[in-house]
């Protein structure tokens, strides 16, 4: 099942971070652009997608707010899709600039941006974007940004005035490589598309899902649609990794260890490739220009779930029995009672095999598996006997799932580990699926 998971041990760690990080007051709403400085600073949500599709948020992750520099990465993928590699890289570099987003980071000899994910680098690929005139440019733009979410994007016309009004430095920019022969197309339209995409409207929970579209070699997760393909999402990660934080990227991918890229609205997504997408919302700013709130809470989940980029991982799959125990159920009945109680509500017991090193993307895998919606009472066995490490989080995560299992009526069972209590333990699954059948036929004797 795909969509989002509003409860369970996912959901509440995720809380955990936004409840730790949340108390943290530090940093200025950026004043530049007149609209962005009201926003209230006390808003703040997180949210994750994994690439298979689960959803999980905390706080205020369903408030809309302008994309901003967010926006650049995707508009990069839809450049590199229209015009391929190696015309982009005509104009456009990919080095980190070492300095602020708002730098005259071109190169020397050919006027060329440092990179796409600074203001010259970004306004350079917009105008790569193709399209017959700037309408035509920014609703291909908006168009693809929605498919990223997953839904239909908007744009906030009142952020959108402001940044024309007051976006001087952006325009300075685009002339200076317009004079070099370095800007694809004219000033005036390329830098209007450009404000007009940093104002389309989205959501960290949306900010989430784009995330994981680009860690999902293009797909999105949730709607199945392949937005890119998938060497578009690995070049524009390669990107974030080195360039999405500004002057600050070398010091986050030693700390976080994720492509990221933020937004002077106070977004900021990061990408843990072929696991998840991280997003945060918060509208304070550091000096760098990153939301103080969100690089913490970014932090934080990278640490605590073992998601840094450089952390090894197996590549076994997590989830290696997942559905009823019907055939199984059939195989060891033994009388009459039982057979019947099989066939009447054999599917209110399940089987989930896990296997391998469960660490905390493994072990979202495995709750998600387990909490797939059934009425009480389900039995449901838990088989860990091929998992041959169980990490703390991991062990947390099981845990309280099993208890909410439980408290909601459920009967649960585990076969492998003993240190998952409330939790009747089997040495084989088997045995734990004889135990499931006796509470079955007692369930069936009783519901005539």
């Amino acid at each position: 099942m795909t969509g989002r998971s509003t409860a369970g041990a996912v959901t509440r760690a995720l809380a955990e971070v936004h409840a730790e990080v949340g108390v943290l007051s530090a940093g200025e709403i950026v004043s530049y652009i007149p609209r962005l400085a009201l926003a209230d600073p006390t808003l703040f949500g997180v949210a994750m997608a994994s690439t298979e599709g689960h959803r999980y948020q905390a706080g205020d992750a369903d408030v809309a707010f302008t994309l901003q520099s967010v926006s650049k990465p995707f508009v990069y993928a839809l450049a590199l899709a229209d015009r391929g590699v190696d015309e982009v890289s005509r104009w456009l570099r990919t080095e980190p600039s070492g300095e602020a987003f708002n730098a005259i980071s071109l190169d020397r000899a050919t006027g060329r941006p440092a990179n796409p994910m600074i203001n010259a680098g970004a306004i350079c690929a917009t105008a790569l974007v193709a399209g017959d005139d700037a309408a035509e440019r920014y609703e291909r733009i908006r168009a693809v940004l929605s498919a990223f979410a997953g839904r239909d994007l908007d744009i906030d016309p009142e952020v959108y005035a402001s940044e024309a009004a007051t976006g001087d430095r952006n325009r300075a920019l685009a002339y200076l490589m317009k004079a070099a022969d370095a800007l694809p197309g004219e000033v005036d339209d390329s830098v209007d598309t450009y404000f007009r995409q940093c104002s389309i409207r989205a959501t960290a929970s949306d900010l989430a899902v784009m995330a994981a579209t680009l860690g999902n070699g293009g797909v999105n997760p949730v709607t199945g649609v392949r937005v890119v393909a998938e060497p578009v999402a690995v070049a524009v990660l390669s990107v974030l990794a080195t360039c999405g934080m500004y002057d600050a990227s070398g010091d986050w991918l030693v700390r976080v260890g994720l492509p990221a890229k933020s937004g002077v609205s106070g977004g900021i997504i990061a990408v843990s490739p072929g696991r998840f997408g991280v997003a945060a919302f918060s509208p304070p700013l550091d000096t760098t220009g990153n939301s103080v709130r969100g690089v913490a809470a970014l932090r934080e989940v990278s640490s605590r779930f073992g998601l840094h980029l450089m952390h090894a991982t197996t590549a076994a799959p997590t989830v290696r029995t997942d559905g009823a125990a019907g055939d199984t159920l059939r195989r060891i009945a033994r009388h009459d009672a039982e057979r019947t109680a099989v066939a009447r509500a054999g599917d209110r017991v399940r089987l989930v095999g896990a296997q391998g090193r469960l660490d905390f993307t493994s072990a979202e895998r495995v709750v998600h598996a387990l909490t797939a919606p059934t009425p009480p009472p389900t039995w449901i066995v838990l088989d860990l006997s091929r998992v041959r490490h169980l990490d703390p989080v991991a062990a947390t995560m099981l845990r309280r799932t099993l208890a909410e299992l439980t408290a909601a009526g459920h009967r649960a069972a585990v076969v492998g580990h003993q240190h998952l209590p409330p939790a009747e333990r089997f040495v084989t699954a088997e045995a734990a699926l004889a135990w499931c059948l006796a509470g079955l036929v007692e369930f069936d004797a009783t519901s005539d």
